[in-house]
């Protein structure tokens, strides 16, 4: 990323925190860690995602409830901005290695329509539409048409991974065939959902550079995430297993935060974002079977989702100002349109599928659900200026709203002891990545 990070920029300008700073620090991560976990309790209890009410922690803390009369100053935005910074590259490490044991033979025909019917309709559907109107509104302050398009079709065709996967585990039907098409196809969106959103930020962060110079950095970018899904998970388990490796034989978690390290400082070597590079990590080191890596990618994912990815949620939470950044008109235009398209293109890639209709509206229903990537999506397209305050909160309601809307049809259609697929598609299976999405999600 161009310039000096502004976590480095404060370190390089002064020692260390005093004391006082410190304590008046830990005492408001206090409260929005508490009330994070509060709230994300609360809102499981009541049947909706847990993310959902880590948001609601940050925006009751933020600007528009009691941020006003809480107290704040710039070294708490730093320290805050590191940990949300943490929290966010460790989802997507999680969300990398939740990959492990999807796609298998068996369900490579229906994840293959499933995924590229249900992805590319509304993708190519939003770039299509998207160019007939003004988008001043929805532009940010890199004020670049091309990298706002693709922002815009991603948000209409991205299903989330990790909330998803958590409403399957806590439904308890993560084991099934269901579950497993699912994030299969939540799997194929989100790496060509990344790499599309990598070419994004190239094009938003060049946009003052000559044609040459933008066209190498987006190659940089494709590159680096094409050498990332081939070429780097078979280095890495090389060198996971090589006799030399002490941390990796003695502390694999020690092992698989210096690989998380290490992808994210060449991604900041080649100028390409952060967020990829941490996916990518996940990935890579999901390809390796061995007891101790999957142990260890489960410890790590453990402490994320118990300390640092509630802290990323609830600080996005606190960036929503309903006060001066929300437009309901914008809101129920664009959540109206993105589920009308990603209904209909899920649907119709579940009946050529070969599925009938009544598991084709469970499928799609499911896919609808945006979830932690959505706000991933807004969080980075945000802070690359690609998108305004008010399209910013736009994309986290509907990722929100999306997540809730599949869960509660999910928990109605099994409360009416429905089947969620015909008695063809139910014949056991195999144990695959479902487990590991439970171990990372709960």
């Amino acid at each position: 990323m161009s310039g000096t990070p502004p976590i480095l920029s404060w370190l390089l300008s002064r020692e260390q925190m005093t004391t006082a700073e410190f304590g008046s620090f830990a005492g408001r991560l206090l409260v929005l860690f508490a009330a994070a976990h509060i709230l994300g309790f609360l809102f499981a209890k009541l049947r909706q995602p847990r993310v959902v009410g880590e948001i609601v922690a940050g925006v009751v803390l933020g600007p528009s409830l009691l941020g006003q009369f809480l107290g704040n100053s710039a070294s708490h935005e730093v320290a805050i901005s590191f940990l949300y910074n943490l929290g966010l590259l460790l989802l997507m490490f999680a969300s990398g290695a939740e990959t492990r044991g999807l796609l298998g033979k068996e369900d490579r025909r229906q994840v293959a329509w499933l995924g590229l019917v249900g992805t590319a309709l509304p993708f190519l559907f939003a770039l299509a539409a998207a160019t007939q109107f003004n988008l001043a509104s929805l532009m940010g302050a890199a004020n670049q048409r091309l990298p706002l398009l693709l922002v815009i079709a991603i948000a209409m065709a991205v299903t989330s991974i990790p909330v998803i996967s958590k409403i399957l585990h806590d439904l308890r039907i993560l084991h099934t065939r269901f579950a497993r098409l699912i994030l299969g196809v939540a799997v194929f969106e989100d790496i060509a959902l990344w790499a599309v959103l990598a070419v994004a930020t190239s094009l938003a962060e060049a946009g003052t550079l000559p044609k040459q110079k933008i066209m190498l950095h987006v190659l940089v970018a494709l590159v680096f995430f094409g050498a990332g899904l081939t070429l780097l998970p078979k280095l890495l388990k090389h060198l996971g297993g090589a006799t030399w490796n002490v941390v990796a034989r003695n502390n694999t978690l020690a092992y698989l935060f210096i690989v998380l390290l290490g992808y994210t400082c060449i991604a900041s070597l080649l100028d390409v974002s952060l967020v990829f590079a941490a996916f990518l990590a996940g990935f890579a080191v999901s390809r390796d079977p061995e007891p101790q890596i999957v142990e260890a990618i489960g410890s790590l994912s453990r402490i994320s989702f118990a300390v640092f990815v509630p802290i990323y949620f609830a600080v996005v939470g606190l960036k929503l100002d309903f006060s001066k950044s929300f437009s309901l008109t914008m809101l129920l235009a664009f959540l109206g349109t993105a589920c009308a398209v990603k209904l209909f293109s899920a649907g119709l890639g579940a009946r050529l599928a070969g599925f009938a209709w009544r598991d084709s509206v469970n499928l799609a229903v499911s896919l609808n659900a945006r979830g932690g990537p959505g706000i991933v999506l807004a969080s980075v397209a945000f802070d690359a200026g690609i998108i305004s305050a008010s399209f910013y909160t736009t994309l986290v309601l509907v990722a929100v709203l999306t997540s809730q809307g599949a869960g509660a049809w999910l928990d109605f259609v099994l409360r009416r002891g429905w089947p969620l697929l015909d008695e063809a598609y139910q014949r056991p299976q195999r144990a695959s990545g479902g487990e590991a999405a439970a171990s990372v999600t709960s």
